[in-house]
């Protein structure tokens, strides 16, 4: 497996004393890659957000419907997984091969200890395939061009987006919605977008606390509001239920969470959604 990145820029090193996302999302989801700086800033940040831990299983319950979606209704069996985060429970290889034995997957993620532990995102079926880039969605041409992606996914075949929690990291002004565009013109007709996003709709006041400690330990954090959301799927016709919370998104789909959820009250302060390229 090649362990450099798209563009050789990323660093390969880890810093155990500065927080990670990935780090942080793995601390929530009960995971055990992470250091004492992700642990302190996820509990800084779930101080202001109750519930923080199920919510964060309830998104990754999210992945595994939209994967399922687009193999069983939308016929798609290649997906990119940008954002990928560190290998845990039910990542989208192993949900989508679950359905379709030949369906394909590349991950892409910055973090090197993500990259670290690429190997387990590598395990796929027998004749299905898996990748991995190390690579920064920001460098989205970069991606698309990585002979790691064109040698697992045909680009003339319609291909499934994964932006799942890795959108709310980005303000406006990193060109956000200029990535989005880019990565939908590099993929065939039909394919899919699938996005889960941070937002204050559902408590405006604990959002932006939250974003205010996460800023503390140095993350950005962006919540977005519905509309805000729906404007990342332009380009796409957004299949029903549209743009919509986390647990309303096609509940039928549902599977069982990784691990034990603590019980929230409300729904998760996100919104999800999946658009498909004309």
């Amino acid at each position: 497996m090649p362990d450099g990145d798209a563009d050789g820029r990323l660093p390969t090193t880890i810093d155990t004393t500065v927080a990670h996302e990935a780090r942080v999302y793995d601390y929530w989801l009960g995971g055990v890659d992470n250091y004492p700086a992700d642990r302190t800033l996820g509990n800084a940040i779930a101080a202001h957000i109750p519930g923080i831990r199920s919510m964060a299983r309830a998104n990754r319950v999210f992945l595994g419907r939209s994967v399922r979606y687009a193999i069983t209704e939308l016929g798609i069996t290649q997906f990119l997984d940008i954002g990928t985060g560190l290998p845990t429970a039910r990542n989208t290889h192993q949900v989508a091969q679950e359905v379709d034995r030949t369906a394909r997957i590349v991950y892409v993620d910055k973090d090197p200890l993500v990259l670290a532990h690429a190997r387990a995102l590598m395990k796929g079926s027998p004749v299905g395939r898996t990748a991995f880039i190390h690579a920064d969605l920001l460098d989205s041409e970069a991606i698309l061009r990585d002979p790691r992606l064109t040698d697992t996914l045909d680009l003339e075949r319609p291909i499934a987006i994964m932006l799942i929690s890795v959108l709310m990291y980005f303000h406006d002004a990193d060109g956000i919605h200029d990535v989005v565009s880019r990565l939908l013109n590099g993929v065939a007709p039909g394919s899919s977008l699938a996005i889960s996003h941070f937002t204050g709709d559902f408590n405006a006041s604990g959002a932006a606390q939250a974003a205010d400690a996460a800023a503390r330990g140095g993350l950005t954090l962006v919540a977005r509001n519905q509309s805000e959301v729906e404007n990342l799927f332009a380009g796409t016709d957004l299949v029903p239920p549209w743009v919509s919370t986390l647990e309303d998104w096609h509940p039928e789909l549902g599977e069982d969470l990784p691990y034990d959820a603590e019980p929230h009250v409300g729904p998760a302060w996100a919104w999800a959604g999946m658009g498909r390229k004309p």
